[in-house]
């Protein structure tokens, strides 16, 4: 499903660009759904170190496909597995804090994942809390502007074939 990309960022990423800002680095996300009797629900899991509402995502290692990275992370982070698909539903951009404490610019690629399944038992479990929430509140708990419109683009698209 091909939904209209956030502009904005994108370009603000490119007037940093055209300055002499570092390029951004590149992560890939999933955005975990499922089916409910009344619409669609998004988990959300935190992050291990400010405890934020986010999406699972990470780094793409090589020879996998960008999709393959959302599905692998959603796995690892969240201890999802479904459906994933191969065209992003958007992208947003913020700044990551690294260990060293620098602060890097990271454009996010954002892949649906259609949960099948859900884990008990998953690698991060330790460090991390997933919920399933609607669309609406899931975008009111990020903290990322463009990642909020494009939960609630996504939320809003879905409405029309999950009932």
């Amino acid at each position: 499903m091909l939904m209209k990309p956030v502009y904005h960022n994108h370009l603000v990423e490119r007037i940093r660009r055209l300055f002499g800002a570092p390029a951004c680095r590149l992560q890939v996300a999933a955005l975990p759904w499922h089916r409910t009797a009344t619409g669609i629900e998004i988990m959300l899991i935190t992050s291990r170190d400010t405890g934020r509402w986010v999406l699972p995502k990470g780094w793409p290692e090589t020879a996998e496909r960008l999709c393959e990275t959302a599905a692998r992370e959603a796995s690892e982070e969240a201890g999802l597995s479904g459906s994933v698909d191969t065209h992003e539903a958007g992208r947003y951009f913020y700044l990551k804090e690294l260990s060293s404490g620098e602060q890097v610019a990271c454009e996010v690629l954002v892949y649906p994942l259609e949960v099948r399944k859900v884990a008990e038992k998953w690698k991060e479990r330790r460090q991390r809390t997933r919920k399933w929430v609607s669309p609406s509140e899931a975008a009111r708990m990020v903290n990322e502007p463009d990642l909020c419109r494009l939960i609630s683009s996504f939320g809003a698209a879905h409405a029309k074939f999950a009932a």
